[in-house]
């Protein structure tokens, strides 16, 4: 995982000011403070210097700001068709074509040494930061730990602190100038502290993995860097929209079914723009807003992709923009725009009416999975319901009508 914030909230500047962090009470700051030299013996033991020590972690102010980020993010999250339309909206698209011609030397140069298409990097620029608009002005070392001291997700924050420290002791920032999101992802393209150890670089020579300075070199072909370590193949698509036959198999559909383009095509799968799709290697159907919407051959760099950000719509949002940025149209079926995504409590509510009615899910997280995906299919197949796996508020209240 590169990034750990939202890809599309963006905050603070390019990074030339630092937020602010508000005093709390005594109380609060001498629990952070205690929790601060209980955390020291496990630093001292992953590698940390006394001197790094002393730099960062002396005076660690509690900001609370990170604290209300992580407890009261937004109760509805987007459907994919309103999160498209920000990813790949006309001004991300624009401005990420003019980013393109600004940095075309540069650019060509990391699709060159690392194999990545240009425009790819760019998209995912345009995503984490709006090409470098949005860096985030929080200071890195009290928001981490803060958020490991915090405990509701300790284990990550301690292994995210501990990586600020590395970076820190290796010279390549210093604490005072070591800004990102309220969640730890850092420069142009939201690096969190243990993917920017695995697979920052430092592209301009000057001996720094630089990727927080207003030169987008060394984030931008980190990025790439981390897309090549994580399986990317030039010249093969992330996906490609498709049309699928009336009487196709929607048990075929999801992450777990691979077939070659052209036995998709022997079961009627063409490709949207028309004909058959290429030979790009196994791909998988996808159907990211149920069988209604837009219909998805995804590749081996779909997951690729996802080694940066897990999410199907951050991933389909990358490969739209830059499919966008490189002149290619808006998607051709249209998405299913009526009815609201559902909250948290909502997706527990369908697992757990899924598995009292029979159809296990495999545990009640909120997490829409593969097993949540196939409970939901057996569901609308014993139900007379077309069997996408869609997670939809009408599946919501049929459950909740008991059937």
């Amino acid at each position: 995982m590169a990034a750990c914030s939202g890809p599309l909230e963006g905050g603070g500047s390019g990074g030339s000011s630092i937020a602010a962090i508000p005093r709390v009470d005594a109380a609060t700051q001498q629990g952070l403070d205690e929790w601060v030299m209980n955390f020291k013996p496990r630093a001292m033991a992953a590698g940390i210097s006394e001197a790094t020590w002393n730099r960062a972690m002396r005076n660690v102010p509690y900001n609370p700001k990170v604290i209300e980020r992580d407890r009261f993010q937004a109760e509805f999250s987007k459907p994919i068709w309103d999160y498209l339309d920000s990813a790949a909206s006309p001004e991300r698209v624009a401005e990420g074509r003019k980013m393109l011609a600004q940095h075309d030397r540069l650019l060509r140069e990391i699709e060159a040494r690392y194999g990545v298409e240009k425009e790819v990097v760019v998209a995912i620029w345009g995503m984490e930061s709006r090409y470098g608009s949005r860096r985030g002005d929080t200071l890195i070392i009290p928001a981490l730990a803060t958020l490991a001291h915090d405990g509701r997700r300790g284990a990550f924050f301690e292994s995210q602190l501990i990586g600020a420290l590395k970076i820190i002791q290796s010279g390549d920032i210093d604490p005072a100038q070591m800004t990102g999101s309220w969640a730890g992802a850092m420069g142009h393209t939201q690096f969190i502290p243990t993917s920017y150890l695995s697979f920052a670089v430092d592209f301009t020579g000057d001996g720094k993995r630089d990727i927080w300075s207003d030169n987008p070199a060394d984030a931008l072909a980190s990025t790439a860097a981390y897309l090549a370590r994580s399986g990317w193949s030039k010249g093969q698509p992330w996906g490609v929209e498709v049309i699928l036959p009336k009487d196709f198999n929607l048990g075929l559909t999801g992450k777990g079914v691979k077939k070659s383009p052209s036995d998709w095509a022997d079961l009627g799968v063409r490709a949207a723009a028309g004909g058959k799709v290429a030979n790009y290697g196994a791909a998988s159907i996808l159907l990211p807003a149920g069988a209604e919407g837009p219909a998805l051959m995804i590749f081996d760099n779909f997951r690729a992709i996802s080694r940066y950000n897990n999410a199907d719509s951050y991933v389909i949002g990358v490969g739209h923009l830059a499919d966008r940025i490189k002149g290619q149209g808006p998607f051709k079926t249209p998405w299913p725009r009526e009815g609201r995504a559902l909250t948290e409590a909502e997706k527990i509510e369908v697992q757990e009416r899924l598995t009292a009615a029979g159809y296990d899910t495999q545990g009640h997280d909120g997490l829409i999975g593969p097993n949540t995906i196939s409970a939901v299919a057996a569901w609308q197949r014993a139900n007379g319901v077309k069997a996408d796996g869609w997670v939809t508020l009408k599946l919501l209240e049929a459950l909740r009508r008991g059937g």
